[in-house]
């Protein structure tokens, strides 16, 4: 089977790249394999929209697929880049002139510790845990809460903030698990982090830090979760959201340059010219921070997938947007872009304290990243404020954001 362009993945950043070949290439054969049996679809609808009454047929992506080959329900098992072909778990092999690794990655789960492993670490007994990350997921979780009523959440992350967030909303009895020190401590300063604790608490959610759960078992129709210092509940359902690790073993095996994500240039080539890689999986230099990066939110595998797709197609438009994300809290919300490391200097100018207002992250007198939190429209303005040289002191930022 030959196609001029071949898309290995099926999520958002895969359907983008349609986007992208057809607005540069409107005949070009393509053909898309991905692993899951469903058409490309929103993924932040799962923790958000969904619970909050939207239609579950909000999620399909509009993208025109004409004339493409979709090849569902099949995971690439071998790439050749010497002969220019990758070959699907049920044995069929794609000959391609270009091709996109739109591979995303995997949902880690518990290691034997009760710890966060790898996706590829012998998991402990885990008695049914879902490890949120697809449609199928949220349709599991959601045949458990027409059924029961209490359910266990692990990881404070961005996954199990929102998903805790949404099962209250829903009427759940929810409890936190999580061996940081608050929601978020890997992203937000730790008052703002200790805030969310107290915050979520006041929603209703039981929420325990520093806990590391040591064993999740089955009992029926319930499940037993048991952390390393004593604690014990019964639950009806167990969601875990430990992040992802990149889904790089595809291009490593290929010999492809992959670390921590596969390397791609401006141009979202990899290390061999006529293989593109963009989405979660993809490293990237970010002129901006002037650094290598990896972003697993959605507008990057929008806009990065959509200009993979151009630059397969011929485009030598560089990629060099900074994407930034957002998260929804109750009813509490933000946007951010940059890099949002707590261990970095931050100033936050508060409007109102922890409910709205802008949080800067500093380092060597630059702006490396933006909390817009409950503050809107201004993500252009927080980008050109990273761009700029500096330097900056944190109280000369008092009111830079909102942009007049």
């Amino acid at each position: 089977m030959r196609y001029k362009y071949v898309i290995v993945g099926g999520g958002m950043t895969a359907d983008a790249a349609i986007e992208g070949l057809r607005q540069a290439d409107p005949s070009g054969s393509i053909a898309l394999v991905g692993s899951e049996s469903h058409p490309p679809y929103n993924r932040p609808p799962l923790t958000k929209a969904l619970w909050k009454g939207k239609p579950l047929d909000s999620v399909w992506r509009r993208t025109n697929r004409d004339g493409v080959d979709l090849r569902l329900g099949r995971t690439v098992t071998a790439l050749d880049v010497r002969q220019k072909s990758v070959t699907d778990d049920q044995g069929t092999t794609y000959a391609w002139e270009k091709l996109l690794l739109a591979t995303g990655g995997t949902p880690r789960r518990l290691d034997a510790g009760g710890g966060p492993g790898s996706a590829a670490a012998r998991p402990a007994p885990d008695g049914g845990i879902i490890y949120y990350r697809t449609l199928d997921d949220y349709t599991r979780l959601r045949a458990l809460t027409e059924q029961g009523r209490r359910f266990a959440v692990i990881g404070a992350g961005f996954i199990g903030s929102e998903i805790a967030a949404a099962l209250a909303m829903n009427q759940k009895d929810v409890v936190m698990f999580f061996p940081g020190e608050g929601i978020g401590a890997r992203v937000y300063p730790a008052d703002l982090s200790q805030f969310l604790n107290g915050f979520y608490r006041e929603k209703g959610v039981d929420v325990h830090p520093g806990q590391r759960v040591a064993a999740v078992t089955a009992e029926g129709d319930k499940t037993r979760v048991r952390t390393q210092s004593g604690l014990d509940v019964l639950v009806d359902g167990v969601v875990a959201g430990l992040g992802i690790e990149p889904n790089v073993g595809l291009a490593r095996d290929a010999g492809l340059d992959a670390q921590n994500g596969i390397v791609v240039d401006d141009l979202l080539r990899t290390s061999h010219p006529d293989v593109h890689a963009a989405g979660d999986v993809a490293a990237f230099h970010n002129p901006a921070l002037d650094r290598r990066i990896r972003v697993e939110h959605e507008d990057n595998a929008n806009t990065m997938g959509k200009a993979a797709g151009r630059s397969m197609a011929g485009d030598r438009s560089p990629y060099h947007h900074l994407p930034f994300f957002y998260s929804d809290l109750f009813d509490l919300g933000y946007e951010a872009v940059g890099d949002l490391d707590p261990r970095l200097e931050t100033f936050a100018d508060w409007k109102q304290p922890y409910r709205e207002g802008v949080v800067y992250y500093l380092q060597h007198g630059r702006v490396r990243g933006v909390l817009l939190w409950n503050t809107w429209e201004q993500v252009d303005a927080a980008r050109r404020l990273i761009a700029e040289p500096g330097p900056h002191r944190p109280e000369s930022l008092k009111g830079r954001l909102p942009a007049k």
